[in-house]
């Protein structure tokens, strides 16, 4: 066509079918593990992820992926492999179609080196061991087998996709330090439905752990907020009376907003990773379609009471970090108000006493203009006597006459003068 295609458009309609589901045939077995950094960091290292899964395809000479894929599935031989990194972990799913002599082997984990799992970079956020049968012609049978697999405190059972399947979990460690899960499939059951049921068991366990990471940050944040909140109540407290030390008060107002400030951005990553995974997790629950299995709990019921008090532990405590630093927040900004009133108030007092003093000022400055004119004249008059003194004489009189006669004119023209000098001044 004539036109350009954009550059991104391959890249991004490929994106939608970069993590295809396996087809997969019952019975077998899938050996599910998870790897994150025990740190908090928010990416993990792409680099050393794809070296050590080229190690493992070396070893059983397979063919390497692109370099800069995020997503391989292959056939190694003894299995099929399929590997997948994502922001915060990666994971490995090593699936082997045969018949199981027993399920949940440990001995099925043989299938990853035992040296090359000492030398993975980061350390198991989780392992789950599915194993897919097909389903006996009477359901009941199921029951002795879940019995023996699972812990019947937390069994979750549950009908999946319209019934073709059921599948089981207890969502339990067990000795071998694996998540067992179970899925019984009907004859119809295609090979690519089998594959999303395992996938999204996959994608269930994990992501549920993941969001499971923000618990023991709110735990550990929420001690922190009772003590800032006892602190904040009681500085908000002090402020309905007379403040002694408004600016000291201020002061502490703005070391509390610091601090949650400083909670939210080392807990905002976590908190909001949280959110994401809970959503996937519950998404991941219901494209299950999942009914009840013989009375069982479902997964979804399972969940909404182990999983969802846990989640929402995390959503309040992100909820009440964000109050606090918003009353914190307001609390300094009322008090700064209140400091900038009560400034404004003593600057208008003091601009009054100024006006006060100005006008002191004035008043005593027209006190000394006038005895300036007193001591300016008598000098003056002595001089207009020195200067007139010789007319005395031929005027027929006295010197002290003649004084007198000086004494008037001369006050008034320094009275004049002085005044016209203050008049220029105040202009």
């Amino acid at each position: 066509m004539s036109f350009d295609d954009h550059p991104l458009r391959y890249a991004l309609t490929n994106e939608l079918h970069a993590r295809p589901f396996p087809s997969l045939t019952a019975p077998g077995q899938a050996i599910y593990l998870a790897i994150k950094e025990p740190s908090q960091a928010a990416k993990r290292d792409r680099g050393r992820d794809r070296a050590h899964l080229l190690a493992l395809l070396d070893r059983f000479g397979a063919q390497h992926p692109k370099p800069d894929a995020t997503h391989f599935f292959g056939d190694l031989g003894k299995f099929r492999l399929k590997w997948e990194q994502h922001t915060e972990f990666v994971t490995y799913t090593a699936f082997v179609d045969n018949g199981l002599s027993r399920p949940f082997d440990p001995a099925a984990w043989e299938v990853f080196p035992e040296d090359w799992l000492a030398d993975i970079p980061g350390a198991r956020i989780t392992s789950a061991h599915l194993v897919y049968l097909p389903a006996p012609e009477d359901e009941a049978e199921i029951e002795p087998l879940i019995h023996d697999w699972f812990v019947p405190e937390s069994l979750a059972v549950s009908r999946v996709l319209d019934d073709t399947a059921a599948i089981a979990g207890d969502f339990r460690i067990d000795s071998s330090g694996h998540l067992r899960f179970a899925i019984f499939t009907r004859p119809d059951t295609g090979q690519r439905r089998l594959g999303r049921v395992v996938q999204r068991i996959c994608e269930i366990e994990t992501y549920k752990t993941m969001s499971m990471l923000g618990l023991p940050r709110a735990r550990e944040i929420s001690g922190k907020l009772g003590q800032i909140d006892e602190r904040l109540s009681h500085l908000v407290t002090d402020m309905t009376g007379d403040l002694s030390k408004p600016d000291e008060t201020l002061g502490q107002l703005l070391a509390i907003a610091s601090e949650l400030e400083k909670l939210q951005t080392e807990s905002a990553f976590r908190f909001g990773a949280t959110g994401a995974y809970d959503a996937i997790v519950t998404q991941r629950v219901q494209v299950l379609r999942e009914e009840r299995f013989r009375g069982r709990q479902t997964f979804a019921e399972f969940m909404m009471r182990r999983f969802d008090p846990a989640m929402r532990t995390v959503k309040s405590t992100e909820a009440r970090l964000e109050a606090m630093t918003t009353r914190a927040i307001r609390a300094g900004d009322l008090l700064r108000t209140r400091v900038d009133v009560d400034r404004s108030a003593q600057n208008q007092a003091l601009l009054e006493s100024m006006d006060r003093r100005s006008d002191m000022a004035l008043r005593l400055q027209k006190t000394v203009e006038g005895l300036s004119v007193v001591a300016i004249s008598y000098y003056a008059v002595n001089l207009v006597v020195y200067l007139i003194g010789p007319l005395a004489e031929p005027l027929g009189i006295s010197e002290t006459l003649l004084t007198a006669l000086a004494v008037v004119p001369t006050v008034l023209t320094v009275w004049m003068i002085v005044r016209s000098i203050r008049k220029s001044v105040e202009k």
